[in-house]
C-alpha cells in the first residue's frame, strides 16, 4: 500500500484561522473561501435544468385542478427520500391525491417499465412523475403515453442513445444541460423541481391564508440523507444541501422516521454528521430495497408520529442485520471463487457469480471486493423467476475509470451481449444472459485493460499528511466536524503518522481496540476488521481519522484506523 499526502493548491485561505482546516481545504482544491459558503443563498439557480419550467407548469396544473399524481421511485435510499419528499411537498402545496409506487427489484427490476405503468394505471392517475429514474424508461413512458397519461421524468443518471418521449425530462446530466452541478442526486433534482413548482403556484396566486405557502427547507433532512446515501460527489451545491439538512436534523427539525432510524442506529441527533447518514441511517433504509420492499422505508420516512416511525425503523434495523449476515457470507464466498480461479491476480476487471448470491446485496459485495483488490468489480446474481436465464450484475469502479463508459463500450463492440445497463462513473447495473457469463468475464477484462492505467491499479491511500502532536486533541476534532460536510469528492480528513503500539485487544469478535503512544502521550484507537499483531510493543505506521469517543463519562480522543503496517 502506497501512502501519499495530498498536494496543496494556492496560498493560505483568508478567514480560515485553523491551520489544520486550511491545509485540508487546499488539499481539496479550494481556492476561494466563497466555495465554503454553505448558506442556501449560494444554491445554483434552477433555471438551467432542462424542461424544469415545462414540468413545473404541468405540476401546477395538477395541483390547482386536483389531478391524481403517482410518483414512481427507485428502490434505494436516494429513490426513497425522493418519493417521500415529493409526496410530502405536494401535499403541503395543497394536492389532495398523490400516491407512489416503488418497483420491487425482484419482480420488476429498475425504473418505469410497462409493467409498472400497468400497476400505476390502476390508481387512475392523470400524471406520473418519476424520481431518481426514468431517463432510460423508453418503453414505460411509451406505455403511459398510449394510455393517455403524461409523464414527467426527474433523474440524474446518464442518458442512453434513445430518450423517453416524456412531457418533460428534468435531468442535469443530459449533454445539452447547462446546470452547473452534474453531481446532484435524484432527491436534489426533485427538490429543485418542487421549488420551481412553488414559484409557479405563487405566481398564479394559489397560496392564501387558508392555503399557506410551505417552507421547503423543512424537507432538507430528506435531501441530505438521499444525497449522502447515494454517494454522489459533494460539490459546493451538494455541500450546501447536505449541510442545511444536517443542521435541521441536529436541531430536531427532521422527519420522525429519520429520528427513529438514528435512534436504532445508536446515533444522537445533536451531534449527527454526514458519515452517520452514509454508514448508519442510509444502510438501514437501503436494507428494505435490498431484501424486501422499499415501501417499508418510504413509509418510515412518511410517518407522522414517533411511535409509528419507531416500529418501522425497528423493522428496517432487523432487515439491515439480515443484510449484514448475507453480505458477510457472500463476500467470503466471492473471495474464495476469485482465489480458486486466481482471477484476482490475473485479471484487471473482475467478475464473480454464484447461484446462491442475493440479488439485493451484490452491489455491496462488489464494493468490498473493489476495496480489497483495487480493481473494478462486477458481482452477479440470478435475476429471479420471471427471467430465470438472466443474471443481474452490480458494478463498482476504481478512481479514474468511468464504469458506465466501460459498459457502453462493451455494448457497442458486442451488440446483444448486454440486455440493459446504466449508472454512474463509480457504480452501474447491468443484465446479461447466464450462458454469456464466462464470455462477458473475458470481454469486460479486456475492455478495462484498454482504459485503465497501471498507476490507477496501484493501491494508494491519499492522506492529509501528518497531524502534529499538538493538534491531536478534541479541539481539532471539533474543527473537523464543523468543517464539512465530508463525503465523496470532498473526503473526510485522513491523516498518517508513526506510533508506538502499546496494547491491543479484540472487541466485537473481529475488531482491534488499541492504545498507541506518540510524543509521550497515550491515545485510544480502533481498527475495524483487523487481525491482532503477533507481538507487541511494536512501532506502526497508521492512516487514521480523528474522532470523539463519547462512550464513557467524559469524551476522549479516538483514532479510527483505516490502514496499519508494522515498521522495521
Amino acid at each position: 500500500m502506497e501512502i501519499t499526502s495530498r498536494e496543496l493548491t494556492g496560498s493560505q485561505l483568508p478567514g480560515i484561522n485553523s491551520v489544520v482546516l486550511d491545509r485540508i481545504y487546499r488539499g481539496r482544491g479550494i481556492h476561494d473561501v466563497g466555495d465554503l459558503d454553505r448558506g442556501l443563498s449560494g444554491l445554483i439557480s434552477p433555471v438551467a435544468l432542462p424542461d424544469i419550467d415545462i414540468a413545473a407548469k404541468r405540476l401546477a396544473r395538477a395541483v390547482t385542478r386536483q389531478e391524481k399524481i403517482v410518483i414512481v421511485g427507485d428502490f434505494d435510499a436516494d429513490g426513497a427520500t425522493s418519493v417521500a419528499l415529493c409526496v410530502l411537498a405536494l401535499r403541503a402545496m395543497g394536492l389532495s391525491s398523490v400516491d407512489f409506487i416503488v418497483p420491487n427489484r425482484f419482480e420488476f427490476g429498475y425504473g418505469l417499465s410497462p409493467e409498472i405503468v400497468d400497476i400505476a394505471l390502476l390508481m387512475e392517475p392523470r400524471l406520473i412523475v418519476t424520481v431518481d429514474n426514468g431517463v432510460a424508461s423508453v418503453l414505460g413512458v411509451e406505455a403511459a403515453n398510449a394510455a393517455g397519461v403524461e409523464v414527467i421524468v426527474t433523474d440524474h443518471h446518464l442518458p442512453g442513445a434513445v430518450r423517453p418521449k416524456a412531457l418533460a425530462l428534468v435531468n442535469p446530466n443530459l449533454p445539452e444541460a447547462e446546470f452547473a452541478s452534474r453531481a446532484i442526486a435524484g432527491v436534489g433534482v426533485a427538490y429543485y423541481l418542487l421549488g420551481q413548482l412553488r414559484a409557479e403556484l405563487r405566481q398564479q396566486g394559489w397560496f392564501s391564508n387558508e392555503k399557506p405557502e410551505p417552507n421547503l427547507a423543512q424537507f432538507l433532512d430528506l435531501v441530505a440523507l438521499g444525497t449522502i446515501a447515494d454517494v454522489v460527489p459533494l460539490d459546493k451545491n451538494n455541500r450546501v444541501l447536505v449541510h442545511q439538512g444536517i443542521r435541521r436534523i441536529r436541531h430536531g427539525k427532521c422527519r420522525p422516521g429519520i429520528k427513529a432510524l438514528a435512534e436504532v442506529a445508536g446515533r444522537r441527533l445533536s451531534s449527527l454528521h454526514a458519515q452517520d447518514l452514509g454508514f448508519a441511517i442510509g444502510p438501514r433504509l437501503n436494507a428494505a430495497g435490498r431484501l424486501e420492499d422499499m415501501a417499508i422505508g418510504i413509509k418510515c420516512l412518511l410517518a407522522d408520529d414517533d411511535a409509528s416511525a419507531r416500529n418501522l425503523a425497528r423493522a428496517l434495523d432487523e432487515l439491515n442485520k439480515s443484510r449484514r449476515t448475507i453480505e458477510a457470507t457472500m463476500t467470503s464466498d466471492a473471495e474464495m471463487i476469485l482465489a480458486e480461479a486466481q482471477l484476482d491476480s490475473s485479471r484487471v476487471g473482475l467478475c464473480v457469480y454464484h447461484e446462491r448470491f442475493h440479488q439485493g446485496v451484490v452491489g455491496i459485495v462488489a464494493g468490498r471486493l473493489r476495496e480489497k483488490f483495487n480493481r473494478p468489480v462486477i458481482a452477479f446474481a440470478d435475476a429471479g423467476d420471471i427471467t430465470p436465464d438472466e443474471l443481474k450484475g452490480s458494478a463498482r469502479s476504481i478512481q479514474g475509470l468511468h464504469i458506465r463508459d466501460v459498459l457502453d463500450q462493451v455494448a457497442t463492440s458486442h451488440p446483444g451481449l448486454l440486455l440493459k445497463f446504466g449508472g454512474h462513473a463509480m457504480a452501474a447495473g447491468l443484465s446479461i444472459k447466464r450462458i454469456h457469463f464466462e464470455r462477458f468475464q473475458v470481454i469486460f477484462d479486456k475492455s478495462v485493460r484498454a482504459l485503465v492505467t497501471e498507476q490507477q491499479l496501484q493501491a494508494r491511500l491519499l492522506t492529509d499528511g501528518e497531524l502534529a502532536p499538538e493538534y491531536l486533541n478534541l479541539a481539532t476534532v471539533a474543527e473537523l466536524n464543523g468543517g464539512g460536510p465530508w463525503g465523496n469528492g470532498f473526503p473526510e480528513p485522513l491523516f498518517s503518522g508513526d506510533f508506538d503500539l502499546v496494547s491491543q485487544r479484540i472487541v466485537g469478535e473481529i475488531h482491534l481496540k488499541l492504545v498507541v503512544k506518540t510524543a509521550g502521550r497515550l491515545i485510544d484507537a480502533i481498527a475495524f476488521r483487523h487481525p491482532p499483531f503477533a507481538q507487541i510493543p511494536l512501532r506502526v505506521r497508521m492512516v487514521y481519522r480523528a474522532q470523539e469517543n463519547d462512550y464513557g463519562e467524559l469524551p476522549t480522543l479516538q483514532l479510527v484506523v483505516e490502514y496499519m503496517q508494522p515498521l522495521a
